[in-house]
């Protein structure tokens, strides 16, 4: 077994997404680690991400969590994405001494010290780590999602609130998977039942 340090990072992925559940990593890096090319993950191409995925995933303990989207509808966003940090965080196989979370809040139940960071995962590498893994790990999960709901474009967009996603959902509605109370979807349903209720109400006046 490698020697670790006895810290975690943990960064989630997908808070700001119209589509998909939003994921967590927590990572314990071995000691050492090359850290050259660790930084944040939205810094990084795709393909290098998955790449850099794989060689933090061989030198480090990690675990991956997810609150899913009838999760996010039902408790909110922050709290679902505390919830994936917090399901991240306990299923490592080993416990940190201390857990650096990036953002302002910290997951609870996590017996475990944790310390917040603002924009931490551009500043200290177990969360850069965390934050390649967790999006690495989403990213591939859109893009199989994408293969039964093509007319989204998820393979491309990943869920965000890109253009053709939009155009996709003003075209063919929202699915399952989209999380009705973010704004663009839920102005989307609710200009589906308005027209609905119109409809209803020429036809029962014919």
């Amino acid at each position: 077994m490698f020697k670790t340090n006895k810290t975690a990072g943990v960064d989630e992925v997908g808070r700001g997404c119209l589509a998909g559940p939003v994921f967590a990593a927590a990572v314990i890096l071995k000691n050492n680690i090359n850290i050259k090319d660790i930084k944040d993950s939205k810094k990084i191409s795709f393909k290098k991400r998955i790449l850099l995925s794989k060689y933090i995933k061989k030198n480090s303990i990690y675990a991956v969590g997810s609150a899913s989207v009838k999760e996010i509808n039902k408790i909110n966003i922050l709290n679902a994405s505390l919830l994936s940090m917090q399901r991240a965080l306990k299923k490592l196989k080993h416990k940190p001494s201390v857990a650096y979370i990036d953002g302002l809040f910290a997951p609870k139940n996590v017996n475990m010290k944790c310390k917040t960071f603002i924009k931490g995962d551009e500043k200290i590498t177990c969360i850069a780590a965390a934050s390649i893994i967790a999006k690495a790990t989403r990213d591939l999960f859109m893009i199989k999602l994408a293969k039964k709901y093509p007319k989204y474009s998820w393979n491309k967009n990943f869920g965000y609130g890109t253009i053709d996603h939009l155009n996709g959902l003003k075209k063919y509605g929202v699915s399952k998977h989209h999380r009705k109370k973010f704004k663009p979807v839920h102005k989307i349903l609710m200009n589906r039942t308005r027209e609905t209720q119109k409809d209803s109400f020429l036809f029962n006046n014919i």
